[in-house]
């Protein structure tokens, strides 16, 4: 109800007032707190005073102006840079050489209310016509700040309706550039686009993919945190937290320092303003937090006032983004000689006394630094200040058509948008060396030094200059770092480890943590025939083809090419046998020869039992074609010499067989059987069976012959060189040749076994048959189910245990009455008592 009140009052006041049509001034009039009179008057709102007390609001008497306290020594500065540059003007004989330029400059004590009362006394002034009638004009060409960007807003949008310029020189929130809704707004300094990208793009060399960040709650700091939030996670960079406060929030501050506390990021970006930074260092102070490399932005990044040896402790190491030191000749003697005794209002006593009388309560803080300078080097703000006076300079110069010599018009008039449209075209250089103009956003271009909190010897503190970025080069050149001179959190030199999951090595892959940021993740070990040969690969990669996997699963390899060889151990053990089986064999050939006259050798016709020698020792033999590595020539080789050499052999026996059942039959009477197979028609039969086998190897051998073979099918990770049959055909056609001249003589043998003798050889010939058959028969299923070399293997042992069962079988027991039993080997012994059959060559 008070408020409707209020609002009633008011408007009927101004509708009376408005009824006389005169002007006159609304309450106290707010004084500047540094002003000189000119032809042409700059103004400008600084925060020189940082601490504002608010009046009482009993509305039990009128209001108290708001009161301000406690220097802030970098403003404070700008405020003098701005006066030393228009002193300099004035003195100039080429700039404005016949117009004075006057000044305005008021404290807004870091408030948003004191601001906006600044601002409105700046735009309307005590300026009236002599019937106290509005003159409709503006008292100020330009407006120079204001020093935060949320300041800023305010201002641009209250003085862009009347088109008054506003030239900041360190609001640098990237919302200012809309030039549809600030047409009328310049500044000196870059937007915060280039910083906030350029600190996302240092976070990532260095490698931190795990941050936290803190913000000022204004328009820059949200500003300034939304572009580098952006920009990291383009850059593969998660943010642990991200938590803002302002100035007058301290129930906010102590929840940020409690995540801080609580955080695993090891880094925090930090978008902060002056103001908040030095709380936020208070706290961090008192609850002795350390441990954390600290990324500034310019706001902060070199305030000399923020260095102690207590901040020091926390915020030794922080890197950040700061303006480049200009050395502005004669600024630093001026600040603690001339302004004193020249600008400084509070000395000068024939100033009006009633302007002055209760200003002057507002300059005692300001003594303490009358002869203090150490700070100038590291004031980087001063020098935007003072382009800002000379870029508003430059501008009117070319307005009032300045000629050195001739002077300028002063008979024109000016109006703010002419200023406006003159500090679009503005382009000079400064003598300090430094070009001035501004972009299509009324923006400067971004050029940075990187520094870097360090620690002298001596105990001192300074900001070391570590790298730099300027947005005028090319992308490749705008960005440099020089990593061996930035000293680290905590004094380190080792650059601290900042991430959420340790990198994978090469051989693993990410694999994202259930509910947490993309940067949190599990090492998995790559799958075998896979790979990753790279730090903190997504994928692994599938060798392919005749490639596999290495053991670390970092590179593909040829896979291992695996065959029986003459190294293996099962290669050497079958090397062993056979050659222990042609041993025997040449032995046993040996002993027959020596004893060839001898009645148990030349029973059922020595020249088949020497033969059959001759083709074990071949079978033996082939055995060693089937190790080794496969070629063209090896695997055309190995089956046709086994399935030849096994024709031989088992014909040589089927020929034995035959000549037991034709002597028994000679025996009869009336028989004649034995003329129809004597030693020709035996060796013949021999022949046309061997014959037989050797036009099926030829003929497998033109269809089809077997070749080597790369088999990847059955092993992933290695492959297996084989001979592959050519024609299946081919090889079952040999295989079954044999096995019918086996089965056949098998049958015989069988039928032979009970034939009267002391030394029946069909028996022995019937059990090596039975043993010849068995061991090829389970050949076959063994042969389909084994991998790889065993394959091979399993042949060999088929071809070594059917070839020793014949030996053994057939020879062992001649061999046996031989050696241990002579008395036996006589004719009468063979023949018995019965009737016997006994058959010479």
């Amino acid at each position: 109800m008070l408020f409707f009140h209020y609002i009633f009052l008011h408007f009927t006041l101004i509708h009376t007032k408005a009824g006389d049509g005169l002007c006159q001034t609304m309450g106290d009039p707010k004084y500047p707190l540094f002003s000189k009179d000119g032809d042409i008057t700059i103004g400008a709102l600084f925060a020189i005073l940082s601490k504002e007390t608010l009046p009482s609001f009993q509305f039990t008497r009128k209001p108290q102006l708001l009161s301000c306290s406690s220097v802030n020594l970098r403003d404070f500065r700008m405020t003098q840079i701005m006066i030393f540059a228009i002193e300099e003007i004035n003195r100039s004989e080429s700039l404005l050489p016949n117009v004075s330029i006057g000044y305005r400059i008021y404290d807004t004590c870091g408030s948003r209310m004191s601001a906006m009362s600044a601002t409105m006394a700046l735009m309307n002034g005590p300026e009236f016509t002599a019937d106290k009638i509005c003159n409709g004009k503006s008292p100020i060409h330009a407006i120079i700040g204001e020093t935060e960007s949320s300041a800023t807003i305010i201002l641009s949008k209250t003085t862009g309706p009347f088109k008054i310029p506003v030239i900041s020189h360190s609001a640098s929130c990237e919302c200012l550039s809309n030039r549809k809704i600030y047409p009328s707004f310049f500044r000196t300094i870059a937007s915060d686009y280039h910083q906030g990208r350029a600190l996302a793009f240092i976070v990532k060399h260095f490698g931190w993919s795990w941050v936290g960040t803190v913000n000022s709650d204004n328009d820059y700091g949200n500003n300034v945190m939304a572009i580098f939030l952006n920009t990291a996670q383009k850059e593969g960079i998660c943010v642990e937290y991200s938590v803002k406060f302002y100035r007058t929030e301290p129930e906010k501050l102590k929840k940020v320092v409690e995540t801080i506390k609580k955080s695993t990021a090891k880094v925090i970006v930090a978008f902060v303003s002056l103001v908040e930074m030095g709380l936020l260092i208070d706290q961090l102070t008192i609850q002795n937090i350390t441990g954390f490399q600290v990324i500034g932005g310019e706001g902060w990044i070199t305030t000399k006032s923020l260095i102690t040896s207590k901040s020091f402790r926390v915020l030794g190491g922080s890197l950040g983004f700061a303006f480049r030191k200009i050395i502005i000749e004669g600024f630093a003697d001026y600040v603690i000689k001339a302004f004193w005794e020249i600008d400084f209002p509070c000395l000068m006593t024939e100033r009006n006394s009633s302007q002055y009388a209760l200003t002057c309560g507002n300059y005692q803080d300001l003594f303490t630094l009358k002869n203090y300078n150490e700070d100038i080097p590291e004031q980087r703000y001063a020098s935007n200040v003072y382009k800002a006076v000379y870029a508003v300079a430059h501008s009117l110069h070319n307005l009032l058509k300045c000629k050195e010599k001739e002077g300028c018009e002063k008979s024109l008039t000016m109006q703010p948008q002419q200023v406006v449209e003159a500090l679009k075209n503005v382009n000079f250089t400064l003598k300090i060396g430094d070009r001035v103009w501004f972009d299509s956003t009324g923006g400067a271009v971004a050029h940075y030094e990187v520094v870097n909190w360090q620690q002298d010897s001596d105990g001192s503190f300074q900001f070391k200059n570590v790298g730099y970025f300027d947005a005028s080069l090319p992308p490749d050149q705008s960005f440099m770092l020089n990593p061996k001179n930035i000293i680290w959190s905590g004094g380190q030199l080792e650059r601290p480890r900042s991430v959420c999951s340790a990198s994978c090595p090469p051989g693993t892959r990410k694999a994202a943590q259930k509910g947490r940021p993309v940067c949190c993740y599990d090492c998995i070990p790559c799958a075998e025939g896979e790979i990753s040969n790279e730090t903190d690969s997504n994928n692994c990669k599938q060798c392919q083809g005749e490639y596999w996997s290495n053991v670390e699963k970092n590179k593909c390899v040829l896979k291992v090419v695996e065959f029986l060889s003459f190294t293996d151990f099962l290669g050497i053990v079958l090397v062993f046998f056979s050659l222990f089986g042609v041993g025997l064999t040449v032995l046993v050939a040996i002993l027959f020869y020596n004893k060839k006259d001898t009645p148990i050798v030349k029973a059922n016709n020595s020249e088949l039992s020497f033969l059959l020698l001759f083709s074990l020792t071949l079978c033996f033999l082939c055995s060693l074609t089937f190790i080794g590595r496969p070629t063209e020539w090896s695997c055309m080789l190995r089956h046709t010499a086994f399935g030849i050499t096994f024709v031989l052999c088992i014909s040589c026996v089927l020929g034995k067989t035959i000549v037991v059942l034709m002597a028994f039959k000679a025996t009869l009477p009336g028989s004649n059987v034995m003329k129809w197979f004597g030693p020709v028609q035996q060796r013949l039969s021999v022949l046309v069976f061997t014959i037989v086998q050797v036009l099926i190897c030829l003929l497998w051998l033109t269809m089809s012959s077997p070749f080597p073979y790369k088999n990847m099918k059955y092993y992933k990770e290695k492959i297996i060189l084989e001979c592959s049959l050519g024609s299946v055909i081919g090889f079952w056609a040999v295989l079954g040749y044999i096995g019918l001249l086996a089965a056949l003589c098998f049958i015989l043998a069988f039928l032979a076994r009970t034939l009267p003798d002391n030394f029946n050889e069909a028996k022995f010939i019937t059990f090596s048959m039975l043993i010849f058959c068995a061991v090829w028969v389970t050949f076959i299923p063994a042969y389909v189910s084994s991998p790889g070399k065993y394959t091979v293997a399993v042949e060999i042992f088929a071809i070594l245990a059917s070839t020793f069962g014949l030996l053994l079988c057939i020879f062992v027991p001649k061999s046996y009455i031989i050696i241990f039993k002579p008395e036996h080997n006589t004719k009468q012994h063979m023949m018995g008592k019965k009737n016997h059959i006994h058959t010479e060559k």
